[in-house]
């Protein structure tokens, strides 16, 4: 069994928990008085010759162990750093178990900053899609190779009628077939492959090409320097996802300006 599938058959089980725990129902009356949810899309269609920034709030990884400096956790304060110095959006990890995040996180955050939230989670049950709405995400991630292609389908149009924007992540060439069949406005080209774990910045100039004009194209992951960050830009993607890179930069401002090609 591969690390995805044991992630996804936990995350079935962790599911049923916090569907006992709290209703559906609780959600939607959560839901009820919120504010719209703010144009994620939007944020990601830079300027000519920019590239918008995803940040990612990230502790820790299956594949890397913990990424956090030594020292207390603090995803508030981190949240606030790549707010204030231009990301364009901010991604935070809720998984418990494989990435020592927490759904409240995302929560504490949306108090904190003014940028688009994705909620990064393993998203296979509508009920997670109220979660994060409750929660205060403006979007949350779909992976093509997680779902079958009518529950992609499903929970995108049920994402949608919440109002919350969708990242539909792929990594072959089939699944960006399937993002583009069901109607996904945002695709993300995850270089890393979930199943190995390898990355490679090549997946997304790879499967560029694929894509039609109109969807927002996002490249995710193995980003360090701005001349990784150039190779997807000349391929033609809209903005990318960092997690890693950012988390352990000595400092972080300096690496949202390099990777945003402000440098």
């Amino acid at each position: 069994m591969s690390i995805l599938d044991a992630i996804v058959r936990d995350k079935r089980d962790e599911v049923a928990r916090r569907k006992t725990a709290t209703p559906r129902s609780s959600l939607e009356r959560a839901c009820a008085p919120l504010a719209p949810p703010r144009d994620f899309a939007g944020a990601l269609r830079p300027l000519p010759g920019d590239v918008a920034l995803i940040a990612e709030v990230k502790k820790a990884s299956p594949s890397r162990g913990t990424l956090a400096p030594a020292g207390p956790w603090d995803p508030i304060a981190l949240a606030r750093i790549y707010a204030d110095n231009g990301a364009a959006a901010i991604s935070v990890l809720t998984d418990e178990k494989y990435f020592q995040g927490r759904l409240e996180q995302l929560t504490d955050i949306r108090g904190a900053v003014r940028v688009p939230l994705l909620r990064k989670d393993f998203t296979i049950d509508e009920y997670q899609l109220w979660e994060s709405r409750a929660a205060g995400a403006d979007a949350v991630l779909l992976i093509v190779s997680i779902l079958e292609p009518a529950r992609l389908a499903e929970l995108l149009a049920a994402a949608k009628g919440l109002g919350l924007a969708a990242l539909v992540e792929c990594h072959t060439a089939t699944e960006v077939d399937q993002a583009l069949a069901v109607g996904s406005r945002i695709i993300g080209i995850n270089n890393r492959d979930l199943t190995t774990f390898e990355t490679r910045i090549s997946t997304t100039i790879e499967l560029l090409p694929l894509i039609p004009l109109g969807p927002i194209v996002v490249s995710e992951s193995g980003f360090f320097t701005a001349a990784d960050v150039h190779q997807v830009a000349a391929a033609g993607a809209h903005a990318i996802l960092v997690g890693e890179g950012l988390v352990r930069a000595k400092d972080i401002p300096a690496k949202i300006r390099e990777l945003t090609l402000q440098q």
